[in-house]
């Protein structure tokens, strides 16, 4: 049986009924009104009824404590913390006080264990799963934060929510609950006056009162209908020598604040200083406040008067209100004398260093000092955001003579507003920093600006010009400028500048301590960029900056040997290094980075013809992007390529057209290289040759602006070459090919392998010369690449030939080429290409071929060996190796039926009589 609720019957169905759907509830109304005591209600029926509960009731004082809210939410599957994953065990242990901090906590992990233990949660056998927070907007922020984080991703939680009206902006909901996130809609409970027969049933019940109808009737009128209000109404007359008569004023103030006031004015002043002491601890403990002189029955006045319980170890405010109405009426010296008195007592250091900030007015070094340690075990925590203020009040404190000391402490602070993720404060106080400093905290102030600019997505050059100006700053030979040359080679896209910064930074890192991870970064960035150079991959490089990361991929560059192995068709090196790292930012919650890596992870699987496990990964990514507001470029135009390859070019189209408009917008080469590429594929597919080459042509030219020689991720010259031939541009053909074939010199790969030869067999076939050797070259092609890599350009090798044999009149090997084709295309889903190969192999014609089919090269070489050649007379006649006669020979004898050479000549005559 569910508790009963003055005046409330109707609003606690309405809220049960949503929570029992797993729907969010939000409860506002005014302070006084009686959301706690509705939240409190909805929270023990929920109890009663075998319900898991989640809950935290903030307060004021608490708001500064990291993870205060948190802990207590999560306190009840403390016991399910030994499961999770090593990085948020240690979180969770971190936000519990279970554990030592070993190292600093990232928020974004905190995050990910609040996720894990919340999802644990919905697993139980309980009928139900409740998270209630009372006065959300009290909430610590580094509690906020991850509650907001992981309330967004787990499903299947009911969610109970109070704030009171007036707290922030009435259109920003708590926790974001008004996202829709899981399909539940937000119930905004917003809580009406009580009527007179309501309040009577409070007075009656709180005070012992019954007052006459009359008098409650105007109590009523003059409190709006506010229960708490009344009840200080009507404690305010009973403290009156006699009740106002009906032509008098009540004891009614301009608001709660001060009516209160004016109750505590009215307290023994031993009574009041307990009472402010009380209000300005965090936790108020009867241990504390004995240290500070109040003695017990200090106390016994402001409980009589209703504004404090007293507890065997504490003090509770019956009322958040009553607390902030406390604090609020005392005087500012008042209250920096009693912060100063609560400093010198409370035995925790942060606790002390928060009383310390409040009461010091001065530079004091030793104050100062104690602030900044405060912060970084602070930060350590995974509480960045509140670090930062702390040490932002600790340079405030510092002598100004110590200006290398107040320098490094605001940037201390500039940092900890990056790390929370607020990205303009960050700004701006990099900035104060540049502007007020100079030498090394100038260049370091700068490089953080810059990385400011390169992740909020700054215009133009922004990042590059910032990290140039803190090049400029920084001393030359110094740690910090290769710090600075490590982040340019990844800001700046010209290739052989961002190749320079990567070799500065390598040789200034060399062998400085603590320097590993960005030294690891600046070696991959240098073996990187030499390749995009067109210069002989130095994988020396690439394995010491793999020796050098151990367990930790190197954060600036983790990515770089993944594309590396993307690029050279090594589909399976490439895919168990993205999902380590994956998992890692899993267990980190890091979401920016797992969006990077499902991206790379969607265009690996494209590329290996894994395209229902690529569209799983995109389709995730896209998720994860539209939660990070990342633009959904990258997501989208990898969308419309796994499109374009399935045969559905209408949207790719669409997405390719978007996409070059955003680039221009933007003027953005990389956005506008990536849907060049995609339009000309888009066109291609559908077979408008000309249109796919004039793409092609202005992906060559947009690439060859940026000095890039060997575009690892765009593999489109044989794609190119293709369309040129279709559009009857034979001269742009050979000169594509002739690109395609220095990068194939350059770094052989299966792809170029496959491009080179099928592009040959398009020229010769296109040029009138004979496609044999062509033809016989991919074919040699396809059997040096492994089924199970790039099996769209096998199939496409196959369509190729199949087309230059229908050219040649060769009905029996096209029509081969051209069902294998097919098959090949529908078994990956392929559709457009496919219906290409059905629609080359109508145009075929004759009967269906038999499995003894010869190649043109194959069948000149037997009819060489069957007039009695030699195989050095045949391999100088048709300008071969002997080895490729012999290797011809073999498979003509296996077509053929056939063992010996002398087998050969009437073998010849039954095929010919087939064909």
């Amino acid at each position: 049986m569910r508790r009963a609720i003055v005046g409330r019957d109707e609003v606690f169905d309405r809220a049960w009924q949503h929570l029992g759907r797993s729907g969010p509830v939000l409860v506002e109304g005014p302070a006084g009104i009686g959301k706690s005591e509705l939240w409190r209600a909805l929270v023990g029926h929920a109890t009663r009824a075998g319900w898991l509960v989640l809950s935290c009731a903030p307060t004021e004082a608490e708001a500064e404590l990291p993870y205060a809210a948190l802990a207590d939410l999560l306190r009840p599957l403390a016991d399910r913390v030994a499961a999770l994953a090593g990085p948020q065990r240690a979180a969770a242990e971190v936000v519990l006080l279970s554990g030592t901090v070993r190292e600093a906590v990232d928020t974004r992990v905190v995050g990910a264990a609040t996720r894990s233990l919340l999802e644990a949660a919905t697993t139980g056998s309980h009928p139900g799963t409740l998270v209630a927070v009372d006065d959300a907007p009290w909430l610590d922020r580094p509690s906020e934060r991850a509650l907001r984080y992981a309330l967004r991703r787990v499903a299947g939680l009911s969610v109970l929510v109070s704030r009171r009206r007036g707290q922030g902006d009435s259109e920003d909901v708590p926790l974001g609950l008004d996202d829709g996130r899981h399909g539940n809609r937000l119930d905004r409970v917003e809580l009406p006056p009580l009527d007179v027969g309501a309040l009577h049933h409070v007075l009656r019940d709180q005070l012992g009162v019954t007052l006459t109808r009359p008098m409650l009737v105007r109590v009523a009128r003059e409190a709006g209908g506010n229960p708490l209000l009344t009840i200080e109404v009507v404690r305010a007359m009973q403290r009156l020598p006699r009740h106002p008569s009906p032509g008098d004023d009540l004891p009614v103030a301009a608001s709660m604040h001060h009516l209160l006031a004016d109750v505590v004015a009215g307290l023994p002043p031993p009574s009041r200083d307990a009472l402010r002491l009380a209000a300005l601890l965090t936790v108020p403990t009867l241990v504390d406040l004995s240290a500070a002189g109040v003695p017990a029955a200090a106390l016994d006045a402001p409980e009589e008067a209703g504004l404090i319980v007293v507890t065997p170890t504490g003090v509770r405010f019956t009322h958040p209100v009553h607390a902030a109405a406390v604090r609020a009426g005392i005087p500012s010296g008042v209250r920096r004398r009693l912060h100063r008195r609560l400093a010198e007592l409370v035995a925790d250091p942060d606790e002390r260093a928060r009383h310390l900030a409040l009461c010091t007015t001065a530079p004091d070094p030793v104050v100062a000092e104690t602030l900044a340690g405060a912060a970084e075990r602070w930060h350590s925590r995974g509480a960045p955001d509140l670090a930062a203020d702390l040490h932002e009040r600790a340079s405030q404190l510092t002598p100004v003579e110590d200006r290398a000391l107040l320098g490094r402490r605001r940037l201390a602070a500039a940092r900890c507003r990056l790390d929370s993720g607020d990205l303009p404060a960050a700004r701006q106080a990099a900035e104060s920093v540049a502007a007020d400093f100079t030498g090394d905290l100038r260049a370091e102030s700068l490089l953080l600006r810059a990385v400011v600019a390169w992740s909020s997505g700054e215009a133009g050059q922004a990042a590059v010009e910032i990290g140039t100006r803190a090049l400029a700053a920084a001393r030359p030979g110094s740690a910090v400028a290769g710090r600075v040359h490590a982040h340019l080679a990844v800001f700046d896209d010209h290739t052989e500048a961002a190749r320079a910064h990567a070799e500065a930074a390598a040789a200034l890192l060399d062998g400085r301590d603590g320097e590993h991870d960005l030294l690891a970064a600046a070696l991959l960035l240098l073996f990187f960029q030499e390749v995009r150079l067109g210069r002989a991959p130095r994988t020396d490089l690439l394995e010491r900056a793999l020796r050098l990361e151990g367990d930790e991929p190197a954060w600036l560059a983790s990515t770089v040997p993944a594309i590396w192995w993307k690029s050279i068709d090594d589909a399976q090196r490439a895919r168990d290094r993205l999902h380590r790292m994956l998992a890692r930012a899993e267990a980190r919650g890091d979401e920016p980075l797992q969006h990077e890596l499902l991206s790379h992870l969607g265009e690996a699987e494209l590329l290996a013809g894994r395209w229902d496990t690529a569209e799983r990964h995109i389709a995730a990514a896209r998720d994860l992007g539209d939660q990070l507001g990342s633009g959904l470029v990258a997501e989208t135009w990898l969308a419309a390529l796994l499109d374009a390859h399935r045969g559905r070019l209408a949207e790719a189209t669409r997405v390719a057209e978007s996409g070059l408009r955003l680039a221009e917008e933007l003027d953005d080469d990389w956005c506008r290289r990536i849907h060049q590429q995609l339009a000309g594929f888009v066109a291609l597919s559908a077979g408008r040759m000309a249109e796919a080459a004039a793409a092609y042509t202005a992906l060559a030219a947009t690439i060859d602006a940026r000095g890039l020689v060997e575009p690892l991720a765009m593999r489109f010259e044989p794609d190119w070459i293709e369309a040129c031939v279709g559009a009857g541009d034979l001269d742009r053909a050979a000169a594509a090919l002739q690109r395609l074939n220095d990068r194939h010199r350059r770094l052989p790969r299966p792809w170029t392998i496959l491009g080179t030869a099928r592009a040959r067999v398009l020229l010769d076939s296109a040029t009138g010369r004979d496609p044999g050797p062509a033809l016989d070259a991919l074919t040699a092609a396809r059997d040096a690449v492994p089924p199970d890599v790039l099996p769209l350009d096998r199939a496409r090798c196959l369509f190729v030939a199949g087309m230059a044999h229908r050219r040649s009149r060769r009905k029996l090997p096209a029509r081969q080429a051209l069902e294998a084709a097919v098959a090949e295309f529908t078994a990956i889903g392929a559709a457009a290409f496919a219906e290409r190969a059905r629609a080359e192999l109508a145009r075929v014609g004759g009967r269906a071929p038999t499995p003894r089919h010869l190649t043109p090269t194959e069948d000149r070489v037997a009819r060489l060996a069957a007039r009695g050649r030699t195989n050095r007379a045949i391999a100088d006649e048709l300008f071969v190796s002997p080895k490729t006669v012999e290797a011809n020979l073999a498979r003509v004898y296996r077509k053929l039926g056939i063992s010996t050479r002398a087998e050969l000549g009437a073998a010849m005559t039954r095929a010919e009589a087939q064909t």
